[in-house]
């Protein structure tokens, strides 16, 4: 998967080129969640198959971080991981992140199908990650649950009281 395209909407791969529109993009959406410029060219570093730039009429305007994990746990907000874990189980969403403009254009869908497909044809189970900002109803439009784990309880509250682990099961092949 190296490109989605929606008219002139289009994703694709990121590059290290690409990290100073990702964090301004982060800097102006995430304002409550700030990851250093280290730890986003870090994750797109680790996985870099997993991590897509959105761009309108060739302009930035949102983002997609995501790699293998570990079912259960979170990787610390605005921390270096220094590795992936060496038996994944789960295809993890870091970070779906669009500008007003990118929204309400079934952009965020499209990469979410793509990488579905992506993370089945690599073996996952599962894929998870952390709604913030009221987003559980749109990940539950896409699959995902909720899903209660108590020993995530204090991780959650550390992005925000509403936060929720939400884990979508895939097919297998």
């Amino acid at each position: 998967m190296t490109e989605v395209l929606i008219k002139d909407v289009a994703w694709r791969l990121m590059t290290a080129y690409d990290l100073p529109a990702v964090q301004a993009i982060a800097d102006t959406v995430h304002l409550d969640f700030y990851e250093s410029p280290e730890v986003l060219a870090e994750r797109q570093r680790l996985y870099h198959n997993g991590c897509y730039l959105l761009e309108l009429g060739e302009k930035p305007v949102g983002y997609l971080l995501s790699h293998p994990w570990t079912y259960a746990s979170l990787p610390p907000l605005n921390t270096l991981l220094g590795a992936l874990p060496s038996s994944p189980d789960t295809y993890y969403i870091h970070d779906l992140c669009l500008l007003p403009v990118a929204r309400r254009i079934g952009a965020a869908g499209k990469i979410l199908g793509a990488l579905t497909k992506h993370a089945e044809a690599e073996g996952y189970p599962t894929m998870s990650l952390v709604a913030v900002n009221g987003s559980v109803p749109w990940w539950e439009k896409h699959g995902f649950a909720v899903t209660e784990e108590p020993d995530l309880y204090a991780k959650l509250l550390s992005y925000e009281e509403g936060a929720r682990y939400m884990v979508r099961k895939l097919a297998q092949p």
